[in-house]
């Protein structure tokens, strides 16, 4: 029994992120990311890493910290702040090296990693700057069609870090919200994943049957979880709470010239989640924020 529980500490998941990986991060923009995890990698001394996401304050924030070598992203976008400042700023600057592709691609992308397959054959993209930059190859149908397709290549990832409604200590998961983005994907593309959850239970299947069709990872694919209350913040959390647009709006305006990320990172980060939560409110005012209506 021992062996199934995966339990961990937020410090123990980022422990095992090392120099030089490939991170896929879920969630898209500013909806239901990890930043709980995200901020224990800020406080970690972990570096050059390689990021993979539909970015939000996610990507900016570890491009402002220094921690990002390579990017692999579709957008990075707080939705009303159209293009995240931090990663403006670094990417303007020359400070990390890119991958860009559209939505379609990078899905492609994650599930070529998930079959383990070095590339699947897709139309989108075709014809487009964004294959051409990214040095992405066509291969030909072998069948009597011929056609030529884009060779969209395998975006394999070491860690995927995705943040849950609700988790159980064997990996079981659920995702209430409408939209669970490509997190299955991220998963599935990963060597190990870690989940983040806003509440965690004994067993999803005695909590919470009702709900058992939201269960989006299968626990074989989920090495660790850990319990976060909250810890989407700033960006949405559905149906628990929305996104923090305060906090963006803060946060965007620090990084105005001189936008010196070391001077306003404590603000942003806390030397740990207990001092980052209360600092926004805790996490009763985290759950109050309002669901954005689209």
């Amino acid at each position: 029994m021992a062996d199934l529980d995966k339990r961990m500490s937020a410090r123990d998941i980022v422990a095992q992120i090392e120099d030089g990986m490939t991170v896929g991060i879920g969630g898209w923009g500013p909806r239901r990311k990890p930043m709980a995890l995200v901020r224990e990698i800020l406080r970690s001394d972990v570096k050059d890493l390689t990021i993979a996401a539909f970015g939000g304050a996610d990507v900016g924030m570890l491009c402002a910290a220094g921690k990002v070598k390579k990017l692999i992203f579709a957008f990075v976008s707080l939705d009303a702040i159209p293009l995240e400042p931090w990663f403006r700023k670094a990417r303007e600057a020359g400070q990390i090296d890119v991958f860009e592709m559209d939505e379609g691609m990078f899905q492609w992308g994650l599930k070529a990693a998930a079959f383990d397959m070095p590339f699947l054959p897709t139309r989108v993209g075709l014809g487009t700057d964004l294959a051409e930059l990214g040095g992405i190859k066509t291969v030909q149908s072998p069948y009597d069609d011929g056609e030529v397709m884009l060779a969209m290549p395998a975006i394999k990832l070491d860690v995927a870090l995705i943040h849950a409604n609700r988790c159980d200590w064997r990996g079981n998961n659920q995702f209430l919200g409408p939209d669970y983005y490509y997190d299955p994907w991220f998963a599935k593309a990963a060597k190990r994943t870690f989940v983040s959850c806003e509440e965690l239970v004994e067993k999803m299947e005695d909590s919470h049957p009702d709900d058992v069709a939201a269960n989006a990872i299968e626990r074989c694919f989920v090495s660790g979880v850990v319990e976060m209350p909250g810890g989407a913040h700033p960006s949405s959390m559905p149906p628990a709470y929305g996104w923090d647009m305060g906090w963006f709006k803060d946060y965007a305006a620090a990084a105005k010239d001189p936008g010196d990320w070391s001077q306003v990172s404590d603000r942003f980060v806390g030397k740990d989640e207990a001092a980052y939560q209360a600092s926004v409110g805790g996490v009763d005012k985290i759950a109050a924020l309002p669901l954005p209506v689209m």
